[in-house]
């Protein structure tokens, strides 16, 4: 009897992981949690984990800046006078973060306990949008959102956030930059289908090519040594750049309104999230060798993701709203109370 038991059980486990394994076939993420978080009528931004952590800091605007534990699936605290957050840059190498606010202020604060160091006024035409760490210079620069005729870059000292200097370039918007480590900056102008590349030291240009689109996210890639970037507007679409003659030598579409990006070292996949509500998974064949896998549907304004460098998983948020035409016939946005949510997808 006993040796039947174990029979039968072993036969039960093997069956339901084959069952398990049948139903992910085919299946490029599914949802694995979610978490409702207390909120108000408040927009979001960007959303980043700090390395080495659990910990995924979510910026919420009038809800302020959100610390979430994804391991735990709950949140953690909201940091005090984070009001107007946008675009954390999390430096655990100096213990410091730093927080982009819709009212032009940069918000340093404390990785450890989490408190306010300090709220730096910077700008004062409007929001700064987000931030990038140079390794090269131990600088961080911040950049601000769209503008009417320039942008500009504040440059501080990454260890202690003393502002070192500022810098105009004649672009309406400049979005988030992408680093080598090794002295180049390569900065996407939107609205004006450039990439920048930039001496990391001066911020001078050393040269500038065409994008395809209106670039809006670029990332480098180590391994390949190239940069990965994807495109807003009509014309939505992924590339890639050979940063040695700025030649773009791979493109493919993706879902409109991208707003994260995420690569995926391990399984070797590009992956882009877009306000329309799905994410177009890209499979890495080479350096500049690229297939559609599929697009997986997540939920509407789930456009910002990131994922998570330990196990590939993808991290969205989102909230529920009504819309309605106001007196003049524009659109008006509500978002609803205590709906704001966080899904977790799980690589398969």
């Amino acid at each position: 009897m006993r040796l039947r038991s174990l029979v039968l059980a072993g036969a039960v486990a093997f069956g339901a992981t084959a069952a398990a394994q049948a139903g992910d076939a085919g299946l490029l993420y599914k949802l694995e949690a979610t978490a409702t978080l207390p909120s108000t009528d408040s927009g979001w931004d960007y959303i980043k984990m700090q390395p080495g952590t659990s910990r995924l800091f979510l910026a919420r605007d009038v809800d302020g800046l959100t610390v979430f534990d994804v391991d735990q699936n709950k949140a953690l605290s909201t940091v005090e006078n984070s009001k107007g957050a946008n675009g954390p840059l999390l430096l655990p190498q100096y213990n410091r973060g730093y927080i982009a606010n819709t009212d032009g202020s940069l918000l340093s604060i404390d990785l450890q306990t989490l408190k306010p160091i300090e709220r730096l006024a910077l700008d004062k035409d409007g929001g700064l949008n987000s931030g990038v760490h140079d390794p090269a210079t131990k600088q961080v620069h911040f950049i601000t959102g769209t503008r009417k005729e320039q942008s500009t870059w504040y440059t501080l000292d990454a260890a202690t956030g003393k502002l070192l200097k500022t810098t105009s370039f004649p672009f309406r918007k400049m979005d988030d930059p992408a680093v080598d480590g090794a002295g180049n900056i390569y900065a996407p102008a939107r609205k004006d289908n450039l990439i920048l590349k930039l001496d990391s030291k001066t911020l001078k240009e050393s040269a500038r090519w065409q994008a395809p689109c209106n670039v809006s996210k670029t990332r480098w890639q180590a391994s390949t040594k190239r940069i990965i970037a994807a495109c807003v507007g009509e014309n939505p679409q992924f590339f890639v750049v050979d940063p040695s003659n700025g030649k773009v030598t791979a493109t493919l579409p993706i879902g409109k309104s991208i707003d994260g990006i995420g690569i995926d070292e391990k399984r070797k996949r590009i992956v882009t999230s877009s306000n329309d509500g799905f994410i177009t998974v890209i499979q890495q064949k080479g350096a500049d060798q690229y297939e559609l896998l599929g697009r997986v549907t997540t939920r509407p304004e789930a456009r910002m993701s990131y994922m998570d460098e330990r196990n590939g998983n993808l991290y969205f948020v989102t909230a529920d709203s009504t819309t309605t035409p106001d007196a003049n016939g524009k659109e008006k946005q509500v978002y609803h109370p205590n709906s704001f949510v966080v899904l977790t997808y799980k690589a398969l």
